[in-house]
């Protein structure tokens, strides 16, 4: 074919001869292009040198990370662990005989949600107190037995024994209703009011004992003992009434000991000279 027909051809016969064009990159281009060539693998030989270091650091291995492993059960943390951000499990335990710690610079908060995620029971430990938020507690024994409870209605004791060891003793603000109030062996048992009365009623009696030593009662005003439908029964074998008033003696030359004691009716009682009859009429002036 004729040699015309092909004008895009790089050698051309010229009257000076043929002419080679040259095909490719020279110059500063083909430097630019080894420049970032060598840039390029500087880069991934500081990554893969960085990526090496942050595996030895974080001690990674092919069971885990760090303190963090994970097993067939779970993921296993060894040594301290901080987490910033809420963690979500199904059960958080220690290793066989060692304790489980939780610490935090605040409070430690843990709550019970229901399936809307509202809250139904709020356990709080701060700095201050330990506060719990439920609307029942309960405190019991790893038999199941009740030790303690308290609502919005009550509080039980389930012990069988309550102690209080404070040294002021215990407040009751208001009634306390129980079957039996003793103290510990060889203590004293103390019922004060200090501001106010003391009031002990019940439907059947009111028994007090004290088999081992003295009974006590002191007021400031005056004290009563009141029976409504039956009698105030004094039995001892010998019963002292030291500061009653006497009477005026029905004889004045009379010196005798021997007294009678007088009711007034208020309820007072005197104390009046004995006579061959009773002299309680006479020493009336004692109960105005």
């Amino acid at each position: 074919m004729p040699q015309e027909q092909y004008p895009h051809r790089s050698t051309m016969h010229t009257s000076e001869g043929p002419q080679v064009y040259k095909v490719g990159i020279y110059g500063w281009r083909k430097r630019c292009l080894y420049f970032f060539v060598l840039l390029l693998m500087i880069l991934i030989l500081v990554n893969l040198a960085m990526t090496i270091w942050i595996l030895k650091v974080m001690n990674f291995t092919i069971d885990g990370m760090g303190n963090l492993r994970i097993t067939e059960k779970g993921l296993k943390l060894e040594g301290d662990s901080e987490f910033l951000k809420p963690l979500y499990a199904k059960e958080i335990r220690s290793r066989p005989g060692n304790p489980l710690y939780f610490q935090s610079a605040r409070n430690v908060t843990v709550n019970i949600l229901n399936e809307k995620t509202k809250v139904l029971t709020r356990l709080v430990t701060g700095p201050q107190a330990v506060e719990a938020h439920s609307q029942k507690f309960e405190v019991k024994t790893l038999s199941g037995k009740l030790l303690f409870s308290a609502d919005d209605n009550e509080v039980v004791v389930g012990a069988e024994r309550l102690r209080v060891l404070g040294a002021e003793g215990t407040v009751f603000p208001k009634s306390i209703e129980t079957p039996n109030v003793r103290a510990d062996p060889f203590k004293e048992l103390r019922l004060e009011s200090p501001t106010r009365a003391l009031v002990m009623e019940a439907p059947r009696g009111i028994e007090i004992n004290a088999e081992a030593g003295s009974l006590k009662a002191t007021c400031r005003t005056e004290l009563r003992l009141e029976s409504k439908d039956g009698e105030i029964t004094l039995n001892s074998a010998k019963i002292k009434l030291p500061n009653l008033p006497q009477g005026s003696s029905s004889s004045a030359g009379s010196r005798q000991k021997i007294y009678e004691l007088c009711v007034c009716p208020n309820g007072r009682l005197f104390l009046s000279q004995a006579g061959s009859s009773s002299t309680c009429q006479i020493n009336t002036s004692v109960c105005l």
